[in-house]
């Protein structure tokens, strides 16, 4: 267990590695399960009274079966609002966003949570100042 010196050393010929094999899987899948369960745990329950700003991306032809969609889904109709730059939400609002463009097949829903003031910019409006998080996708394909 020393060498000459006196120095504590491992005896590498008693460590079986096989063993250290296997406990790193058994690790690393406790591991695993541990953030899977972490992920599932955040279901965000949807507030009807809230309001959800649908954006197409360009695919107004699109438009009708992503309300359909979400009416589905829980929104009401009436809380439906096309997303516009200078019209954002509030933090508890919901965003719909058509994805992935240019092509859609899903719409992606998200939560603000925060909304920071900001100066209008051109492409993306008041919007660049809105935190959000994803919650859920519908899918856009037919039945």
């Amino acid at each position: 267990m020393t060498d000459e010196n006196g120095h504590i050393r491992r005896d590498l010929e008693k460590i079986n590695p096989g063993g250290f094999t296997v406990m790193g899987i058994i690790v690393t899948a406790m591991i695993a399960v541990l953030i899977a369960t972490m992920l599932e745990q955040d279901k965000t329950e949807i507030d009807p009274q809230k309001d959800v700003y649908l954006f197409l991306h360009g695919r107004a032809d699109l438009q009708e079966k992503a309300e359909t969609a979400l009416v589905a889904y829980g929104f009401p109709k009436e809380k439906i609002i096309k997303a516009s730059s200078e019209n954002v939400g509030k933090a508890g609002d919901y965003i719909a966003m058509l994805w992935r463009p240019p092509r859609p097949d899903h719409i992606k829903i998200q939560l603000i949570t925060r909304v920071k003031e900001v100066e209008y910019e051109k492409i993306f409006g008041l919007w660049k100042g809105v935190i959000k998080k994803d919650i859920d996708t519908i899918s856009l394909d037919a039945d």
